[in-house]
């Protein structure tokens, strides 16, 4: 994909590439010179709850977690 720079030096990151990765506004990159004319753009920190779900799935071991029938607080 191609994008231009701005006349104040900004970079606009297509749509589609923040979409497929669910970058939002205000999150922050790292911007390194590889070499001349080459140059890596690389998110500080990974978005927020990355990898939560996965972790509390295989928490304490599969299966250990079960559905439990609910109960009717109409008598309370």
């Amino acid at each position: 994909m191609r994008t231009a720079i701005s006349t104040k030096g900004q970079i606009v990151m297509p749509a589609e590439m923040r979409r497929l990765d669910g970058i939002q506004p205000g999150e922050q990159f790292e911007f390194e010179r590889l070499a001349p004319g080459e140059y890596r753009l690389v998110r500080a920190q990974p978005p927020a709850n990355q990898g939560l779900v996965d972790w509390l799935l295989a928490c304490p071991a599969p299966g250990y977690f079960v559905a439990i029938d609910s109960e009717s607080t109409d008598s309370l």
